[in-house]
């Protein structure tokens, strides 16, 4: 099992604290609603959408977080400011967990991030994301709302390989690198997300997740369960294969280091759960030979044996 030589940061964001090393803090499970295609969503327009559907979905995340032990966060997005702020407002009202807002269109994140800055939602609020193409008025924005919580997605499209990822990190002489632009942004809460563009890359993406431990000592994941889910020939495997592949993948994250999971549709929670609690027990009990005890007396370990 791994134990990184350098002190590993913790971020304390809303209830939730994630980081560390592995054995230390449960893996924190974050499931996304109000995505496109999202069956309970009515009109992406309006922000329309199934409430009694959406808050049994949250409900059932929030059940499995208490029985595992694993903390759980909400990936909110959203198409429009109006059904982003529609989103956040319900969301905030069902759950007291840390609230992910995340859009395609970085006016509509920022319009939700502002909202909850309004509303007095800002601390459990994180921006997700900030990108090799973020905008200088996208980080002015971010500064003068005074969010200190955001994802990096640490995508680079010059160099895919795990080093590269490093790279758009730190940057170089000539192009600041998306550690800066964060700090610049007035983020204090860093969460890398390590990039998985296919099923393949699963590996870089966990490889990744190691070298930014490793080397920046900051909380890092990634969401592998997508690329999974959108596996065509998965089914060719059989019926359960694809739930059985995307609780794979995340057990691969896992034992690489990572400290969350986004791990896809919020309906996915009863796959998740149960094999990230199984596995953060397995390296909680391991890290022992390292010297590495766990945390908190709500770990996998404690509650699922």
């Amino acid at each position: 099992m791994l134990k990184f030589e350098n002190e590993q940061r913790t971020l304390h964001i809303g209830s939730v604290d994630v980081g560390g090393q592995p054995g230390e803090l449960p893996t924190c499970l974050i499931g996304t609603i109000f995505y496109e295609g999202h069956k309970i969503v009515k009109d992406a327009e309006s922000g329309a959408f199934g409430r009694e559907k959406a808050e049994g979905l949250i409900v059932k995340q929030e059940e499995l977080s208490e029985r595992t032990g694993n903390p759980h966060m909400v990936d909110v997005i959203g198409l429009t400011s109006k059904a982003i702020l529609r989103y956040i407002d319900f969301v905030a009202g069902v759950t007291d967990a840390p609230i992910l807002v995340d859009s395609p269109f970085a006016d509509v994140s920022i319009s939700g991030v502002k909202y909850a800055a309004e509303t007095g939602l800002l601390d459990r609020i994180i921006y997700n994301s900030i990108t090799y193409h973020i905008k200088d008025e996208e980080i002015k924005a971010l500064r003068d709302v005074g969010i200190k919580s955001a994802v990096i997605l640490a995508y680079n499209p010059r160099n895919v390989w795990p080093r590269g990822r490093i790279e758009l990190l730190q940057g170089c002489s000539s192009e600041r690198g998306l550690l800066k632009i964060a700090e610049e942004a007035g983020i204090k809460n860093i969460l890398v997300d390590t990039a998985v563009l296919d099923v393949p890359s699963i590996g870089l993406a966990a490889e990744a997740v190691y070298l930014v431990k490793k080397q920046l000592a900051l909380p890092s994941g990634a969401s592998p369960s997508n690329a999974v889910l959108e596996w065509r020939r998965a089914k060719e495997l059989g019926v359960h294969a694809k739930n059985v592949c995307v609780a794979s993948a995340i057990v691969a994250m896992q034992h690489a280091g990572a400290d969350f999971i986004l791990y896809g549709p919020i309906g996915k929670a009863d796959v998740v759960f149960p094999a990230v609690a199984m596995t953060d027990a397995v390296i909680a009990y391991a890290a022992r030979l390292h010297g590495v005890a766990p945390k908190t007396e709500k770990h996998p370990l404690y509650k699922i044996f």
